[in-house]
């Protein structure tokens, strides 16, 4: 019988697109104030064209570039730190916030996601979950080499929950990075919410790193909770 349920964050409880929309804007403002003979709109749209056509780890560097805005590593790195430490605008989806109500009256709830620490704390802030949580493991706070797809922050969450890894269920995103733990650990179940605005859409590399379950809306876990 399932009594512990450990959610990722990014792209399982909501859709991190909502949040890079959000570190680009903070981003595009900042530009403004230094730059103000360009529009806020017309520097977030340059970024936004970088991030839809995949051009994720160079949006800055191709944007800037293309809007004459000359540049070095310095302000790269301060363009990065406005990204990571701004002020996310996000909202709780309904089925999330109604998965966690309904989830917390029967199990243990417990977060683990990887990231830089304050991005992922100011996250939860923004999206009022953390009184859901019995516990959160922010792997980064071990250390970045302890992000998935190690077990280490699931062997501390489970110790400090005091769940047996029979009882818990992992439920995440990325089948590149998130299951491999937990099946080997000997999770329950690992559980892949398969959004339809998800960012990574990555094929399972191994058998080791396959969700034992898919689901499409969090809507569904409750009833398949039931049948593990």
């Amino acid at each position: 019988m399932i009594s512990t349920v450990i959610f990722d964050l990014d792209d399982t409880l909501y859709d991190e697109i909502d949040y890079c929309k959000s570190g680009l804007q903070a981003v595009a403002q900042c530009l403004w104030q230094s730059h103000p003979v360009l529009e806020a709109e017309e520097i977030f749209d340059a970024f936004w064209t970088e991030f839809t056509s995949g051009n994720r780890g160079k949006i800055f560097d191709n944007a800037l570039k293309k809007l004459g805005i000359s540049s070095d590593k310095k302000i790269m790195e301060s363009l990065i730190e406005v990204y990571r430490l701004h002020q996310p605008s996000l909202s709780l989806p309904d089925d999330s916030r109604a998965i966690l109500e309904n989830l917390s009256k029967k199990y243990i709830l417990a977060l683990l996601t990887d990231g830089y620490l304050p991005a992922q704390q100011l996250k939860v802030a923004a999206l009022g979950i953390e009184r859901y949580f019995k516990s959160i493991m922010y792997t980064e706070s071990l250390g970045r080499e302890f992000w998935k797809p190690s077990p280490v922050g699931f062997e501390k969450l489970c110790a400090t929950l005091e769940s047996p890894y029979e009882k818990c269920v992992y439920v995440a995103d990325n089948s590149k990075k998130d299951f491999i733990a937990p099946n080997s650990l000997g999770f329950g179940a690992s559980i892949k919410i398969a959004r339809g605005n998800r960012i990574h859409r990555f094929r399972a590399p191994s058998k080791i790193a396959r969700a034992s379950h898919t689901i499409s809306s969090l809507s569904q876990l409750e009833r398949l909770l039931e049948r593990l």
